[in-house]
């Protein structure tokens, strides 16, 4: 099957087009831009261009017939490409038709990894898991690892673990042979006007599933769950050698998950995920005493930071509000979720998918309900913050910087431009013959 990726840079068509690729289909596809994710398709021999006007397409569909047009869920009804797909009359299709279509056609059983935070750590654990077990495995991940790319189909696997997100309603449209739920808070306002929306959405994904693991804790807002739901206490946390509080929980999902599933003795599940090394963009350790997270919920910031905690006794907090639809959201529940953070660097809101009606949060805003307001710096993505970043790393804090918006290239760049100085500062250093 012949199938064009429009966005195929983003996080869920990214590893679908490598996952696709693997599976036998031919692949290629366009995005507004280059990126990491682009560069890396093309090193595979996946062909992408930046040209979105519907010209990139027609030249496509010439060479050999299109099957599939497989578009992001951020993509507006009226662009060119879609446009011209509907012209050609093309098969439209999000990632999750894509998606049950290869697990289908290869017959392949679903573990899917859902909940409001953790599915990209947790996704990942699990393949990792397998990997360690010597099972084969083919997966999605919304973030690339040191072990793994972020999607990848394995011809001789039973089993797809799949990052199963609520966005868009995306996870309603799997069946899933076995769930993990890592945890419930109302999120993406934008899909679910009302936390009672986004509950219900997450009652009809548990029918769905043919057995699902838990936290008993995350019905408390009166969440049904079936009865093929197995609900765990906190008192059932795994002692496990993992840093962060949540890290540990989500890994003792998985251990229940691969008991049910009968995957190798319990002390070889352990000992895998022990060892787990991590993804990208998840408190991911860019320098000394600096680190970069995708996070950017009142719950995954606290989260965080104690795991920041349990390396350093001081943590200073960079951070990027995502969404400003989002932010009016959840404004009233940054008041707690910082306490660990000896001092705080708020940056202005990354605007996205946004709504016009909507007045812009300002930082002051955003951040008057804090229990630790004092520790509050208003600071801009430039030169000056990167001197207090830098000020911090060299006093022995530990620098966390979180959000889902420019700040983690930002950052990238500012290291890139001090290693390139350091360098060329050591060779005009160097003694000369």
């Amino acid at each position: 099957m012949n199938i064009y990726f429009s966005g195929i840079g983003g996080v869920g068509l990214g590893p679908l087009a490598e996952i696709a690729r693997d599976a036998g289909h031919i692949v290629h596809g366009s995005d507004a831009q280059e990126s990491l994710t682009t560069r890396e398709l093309q090193e595979r021999g996946i062909p992408v261009s930046t040209d979105q006007t519907g010209d990139y397409l027609m030249y496509c569909h010439r060479q050999q017939s299109i099957d599939w047009f497989v578009y992001t869920a951020g993509l507006p009804n009226d662009h060119p490409e879609l446009l011209k797909a509907r012209e050609l009359g093309l098969h439209l299709a999000k990632r999750d038709e894509l998606i049950n279509y290869i697990i289908g056609e290869k017959r392949l059983n679903l573990i899917a990894i859902a909940g409001t935070h953790g599915k990209t750590t947790t996704t990942a654990m699990m393949v990792w898991v397998f990997r360690q077990l010597d099972i084969p495995v083919s997966f999605s991940i919304g973030a690339t690892t040191s072990f793994a790319p972020a999607g990848h189909f394995d011809p001789n696997s039973r089993y797809f673990v799949y990052e199963c997100d609520e966005f868009d309603y995306n996870f309603l449209h799997f069946e899933p042979d076995i769930s993990i739920i890592t945890s419930l808070d109302y999120d993406h306002p934008d899909t679910y006007p009302t936390e009672g929306d986004y509950r219900a959405a997450f009652e009809r994904f548990l029918t769905q599933s043919k057995q699902t693991v838990m936290w008993l804790r995350d019905t408390f807002s009166g969440l049904q769950t079936p009865k093929n739901t197995w609900l765990l206490k906190d008192s059932e946390v795994m002692p496990l050698r993992l840093a962060g509080a949540h890290n540990r929980a989500n890994a003792t999902l998985i251990a229940k998950a691969c008991e049910y599933l009968k995957l190798g003795q319990q002390h070889a599940v352990l000992a895998a995920l022990s060892s787990f090394p991590g993804t990208s963009r998840r408190f991911e350790k860019l320098a000394d005493n600096l680190y970069s997270d995708y996070g950017h919920h009142p719950v995954e910031i606290a989260a965080t930071l104690q795991m920041a905690r349990e390396l350093s006794d001081r943590v200073v907090l960079v951070y990027q509000p995502h969404q400003n639809v989002r932010q009016h959201e959840i404004r009233d529940q940054y008041d707690g979720c910082m306490e660990l953070a000896e001092e705080i660097y708020w940056l202005p809101t990354y605007l996205t998918r946004e709504d016009p009606r909507l007045p812009i949060l300002t930082p002051q805003e955003l951040a008057s309900n804090l229990t630790n307001r004092n520790a509050v710096h208003y600071a801009e993505l430039n030169d000056e913050l990167w001197q207090h970043i830098e000020a911090a790393r060299r006093d022995g804090k530990l620098v966390l910087c979180m959000g889902a918006g420019t700040i983690d290239g930002w950052l990238r760049e500012q290291l890139a431009k001090a290693n390139t100085t350091e360098k060329f500062d050591n060779a005009n250093d160097a003694p000369t013959a």
